[in-house]
């Protein structure tokens, strides 16, 4: 539980962050843009990722992994439930009779690798990149296209991006397009880092006073103005805006005092059940209610010890069934996005039909992803507020309803900006997903 919350604390690396100006946020009855009429105000993505097969997943063949998702009371394989940690019981129905479940998605194109498939979901193109932690994508990220095409243009503290993991996720929340670029990505956050260990990595930073504040402030004036000549506007990457910028540091510093105080210990009081899909969910949800941003995506990576043992992928997908609800319970509590959300959640991609060598303690043989056809095979789950989402709708058919690549150009359809995208973007693009909605 120390090592979960000190990691949780630790690297959240903050903010690659920051965003633009947003001079005000309309709530309701906001101006659209022109062809913009909005499904929803407010769109979270959830990478159910780590690479899953729909084996263990929709197919259930151990059982139901997910039955806080999933309908059917399906037992877990007896040879691994010894392996499985405690959960409480579902209550109540399981998510896909309030959406939307398309049983036969695909990631069609490209390496089945981790990189290659969120670069894919974020930014709605295939793509054969090798990974590169310090390259930003080809093609333009969801956050760009959000905050270019809407008007009134958005604010960073619109688009967050929170990621599990770092590696080369930090580089997803802006393209090097240069018709986009950092000037329209998204805030980008890793709990396990920043929060988790942050406060001790950054030497307990201290919260100033209206007089230290303002000095500082005159001090940055004074250093940013005597380099402007060799910057240029978004060299370090997204920039918030002044008033922007004071509410995500007062926010960090906030959570910095309760992780410290032991608040964050056991927030959901699952013990050592608690993962770190947990804490990064638990941490969107506690953006979520700060900042009630029109665009989230939060992943979710702890499955992929698939690769060495089979029984713990089967437990954290468990773990990551339980945070996917637990995240749709706090859209649905939090006033602002109650109702007027889509909560849209897919894998990046699958895993192997054929398992590697490495035998866990139950006798099961581990799961790589290298291609095959069924590493391309994931699932897609659409929830959304009733009379908008349709409720208890199955599509299950072998050739194809849904790809990685009609995610994005869904979310801009949710948000009513897919057609303000040019048309050279669009096309590289799927299509909306609108057979979830009515």
């Amino acid at each position: 539980m120390k090592d979960s919350r000190r990691s949780f604390i630790k690297k959240a690396g903050l903010l690659s962050a920051g965003a633009f100006v947003a001079p005000y946020i309309l709530p309701s009855g906001r101006l659209f843009a022109a062809t913009g009429i909005r499904r929803a105000n407010h769109v979270v993505f959830c990478l159910f990722a780590g690479g899953v097969r729909n084996l263990e997943t929709i197919q259930k063949a151990e059982g139901n992994l997910m039955p806080y998702t999933l309908s059917g009371t399906e037992a877990i394989s007896s040879d691994i439930l010894a392996g499985m940690s405690p959960l409480p019981a579902p209550i109540g129905n399981p998510l896909q009779l309030s959406g939307t479940l398309f049983k036969d998605f695909r990631y069609k194109s490209g390496p089945t690798g981790h990189f290659n498939g969120h670069t894919t979901a974020i930014t709605g193109v295939y793509t054969d990149n090798d990974l590169d932690i310090k390259t930003n994508p080809q093609y333009p990220t969801v956050f760009e296209y959000y905050r270019k095409h809407n008007s009134p243009s958005q604010t960073a503290l619109n688009a967050w991006w929170i990621s599990n993991a770092l590696g080369p996720y930090p580089a997803l929340n802006f393209s090097k397009d240069s018709n986009y670029g950092a000037l329209y990505g998204g805030n980008h956050i890793q709990p396990a880092a920043i929060i988790g260990s942050g406060y001790d990595a950054l030497g307990h930073p201290k919260v100033f006073s209206s007089a230290q504040a303002s000095a500082a402030k005159s001090m940055r004036s004074f250093l940013d103005n005597n380099f402007a000549n060799q910057t240029k506007a978004a060299d370090a990457g997204v920039t918030n805006g002044e008033s922007d910028a004071v509410k995500i540091e007062t926010f960090i510093q906030q959570s910095f005092v309760d992780a410290a105080s032991g608040l964050y210990n056991n927030p959901w009081n699952l013990g050592a059940s608690m993962n770190n899909d947990m804490y990064n969910i638990f941490f969107a949800e506690k953006i979520m209610q700060q900042f009630k941003p029109e665009l989230m995506v939060v992943n979710m990576q702890d499955v992929d010890i698939a690769h060495s043992n089979f029984t713990e992928y089967c437990n954290n997908m468990r773990k990551a069934d339980y945070a996917l609800t637990h995240l749709w319970n706090t859209i649905q509590s939090t006033p602002g996005m109650a109702n007027d959300t889509v909560l849209i959640v897919a894998p990046e991609h699958g895993r192997n039909l054929t398992h590697n060598s490495i035998v866990d303690n139950f006798g099961r043989y581990a799961l790589d992803h290298t291609n095959d056809q069924t590493s391309r095979e994931i699932f897609c789950l659409v929830l959304g507020p009733p009379g908008k989402v349709k409720t208890n709708t199955v599509f299950a058919n072998p050739s194809g309803i849904g790809e990685s690549i009609d995610i994005v150009p869904t979310i801009a359809d949710v948000l009513g900006f897919y057609n303000d995208i040019p048309m050279s973007y669009r096309s590289r693009m799927g299509s909306p997903l609108t057979q979830a909605f009515i």
